[in-house]
């Protein structure tokens, strides 16, 4: 009787050192054409991370906010008593800042890239400054930004940056994230979870966030495909919807998705429904 011997890959023959020096040989030729490689994350953690980042059902009804398009939002219908609204990004559509804005609630407005708003309202406030890590001509912290704003009062946050989201949630305080009594936001580049760098820099932001909040709602954004390894699914961009911890009761209870208030972000082109691994079904 014969055993067979245990499958082995060229590169187990090789001394360490050889295989380590082919990888970045390998490495440096594809950069040169233009394509970087990257080992994946290990599964696991970032199974719990997703895991941990499913909505959860509160007792608050959720309400749409905006436009039945981009630039509408998914919030709890709880909005009594805030001070103001922060939405820093503005962009061409802002129908959300002016429902806001028609309740009564200032909206404190900031993007360097733009001299204004496209509309005019006399409760918006607007700053031609970028949110950053530090100031400058150009850029705020979000401390600093809101510091002066409705002092004692909730405020609510809508954010959508492109993408500086990770280094502002992470030089963000956490007296002033308490003070979000809800918050919606747009990340950008979530595919990078599948990386180890990018693991660790957006594991490290959600990770922070759900120590105050609780995740009540997610819309992917269908502008771009989900990045697919084995049964994870993650949609680039996706909006969530955050709900301060001490405003309602939450369940971890199975949901349906898409919900009946998402809308397309492309009205031309096929929706992308949030996929199953982010959300408890029954």
């Amino acid at each position: 009787m014969t055993t067979k011997a245990p499958l082995r890959s060229f590169g187990d023959a090789l001394p360490p050192a050889l295989v380590q020096g082919s990888r970045a040989l390998v490495r440096s030729m594809l950069l040169r054409g233009g394509v970087w490689i990257e080992s994946l994350i290990d599964e696991k953690p970032l199974l719990d991370l997703i895991s941990a980042l499913r909505p959860k059902h509160t007792d608050r009804a959720l309400k749409r906010f905006g436009s039945d398009g981009d630039g509408g939002y998914v919030m709890p219908d709880d909005l009594d008593g805030i001070g103001a609204c922060i939405s820093p990004g503005v962009f061409t559509e802002c129908s959300f800042d002016t429902e806001i804005a028609d309740l009564g609630i200032d909206v404190f407005m900031a993007d360097a890239s733009v001299s204004g708003p496209p509309v005019a309202h006399e409760r918006f406030k607007f700053s031609k400054l970028f949110f950053d890590t530090f100031n400058s001509d150009t850029t705020i912290t979000i401390d600093d930004f809101c510091k002066d704003i409705a002092p004692g009062k909730d405020l609510v946050l809508q954010m959508d940056i492109e993408g500086a989201e990770y280094r502002v949630f992470n030089s963000a305080s956490t007296e002033l994230l308490s003070r979000f009594r809800i918050m919606a936001i747009e990340f950008h580049d979530l595919n990078l979870l599948f990386t180890r760098f990018g693991f660790r820099e957006i594991n490290a932001v959600f990770v922070k966030l759900l120590r105050t909040h609780n995740i009540v709602h997610i819309h992917p954004n269908n502008i771009s495909d989900a990045a697919v390894h084995g049964d994870i699914e993650i949609p680039p961009l996706m909006e969530f919807t955050f709900y301060r911890k001490d405003r309602a009761h939450f369940e971890d209870r199975p949901l349906s998705y898409p919900h009946r208030l998402d809308a397309r972000n492309v009205e031309a082109k096929e929706d992308l429904p949030l996929p199953r691994c982010w959300y408890r079904v029954g």
